[in-house]
């Protein structure tokens, strides 16, 4: 079966029921805020996006580590890194926004959800890019020993 094939399944398998199952996992609040008519194709539409990534994400944790070792030159702390960290800005957004709308007003649900998500997205974009810097060689993109940048242009 052609990768694309099974990313393409496997996608499928965790979006559709993420989408399906979102709110009977995390049930709005109760009195929580309604949308508008006018506004309801927009949460849907970014519901259907979340739940598409999230079934992506999976999708690459299940068959993106062998390429992204390949790619990343076959360190391992830097593939882990990287992998872990695509893994999470991927799959992290399906539940991070259920559980907004099942925490409804609770100031200190909402700390936890911040803490939880956002302060671990961030973590996650500093390996990232930590772990895509130190390939970096001197000489590559203007970078010099020293830490001095010159501009190239090609």
């Amino acid at each position: 079966m052609k990768p694309w094939v099974k990313v393409a399944l496997v996608t499928a398998l965790f979006a559709v029921p993420a989408m399906a199952f979102g709110q009977v996992i995390w049930p709005p609040a109760p009195g929580g805020p309604e949308p508008t008519a006018g506004q309801f194709p927009f949460f849907l539409f970014l519901a259907a996006f979340e739940a598409l990534t999230f079934g992506l994400g999976i999708s690459f944790l299940l068959f993106g580590f062998v390429p992204l070792r390949r790619a990343l030159g076959g360190s391992s702390w830097r593939t882990w890194a990287a992998y872990l960290a695509i893994g999470w800005f991927l799959v992290s957004w399906w539940p991070h926004d259920n559980m907004h709308i099942h925490n409804g007003s609770d100031l200190q649900g909402l700390l936890y959800i911040e803490y939880g998500f956002h302060v671990t997205l961030m973590a996650a974009g500093l390996v990232l890019a930590y772990s895509l810097l130190t390939l970096l060689r001197p000489g590559d993109a203007g970078v010099q020993a020293g830490g001095a940048a010159t501009a190239r242009v090609r």
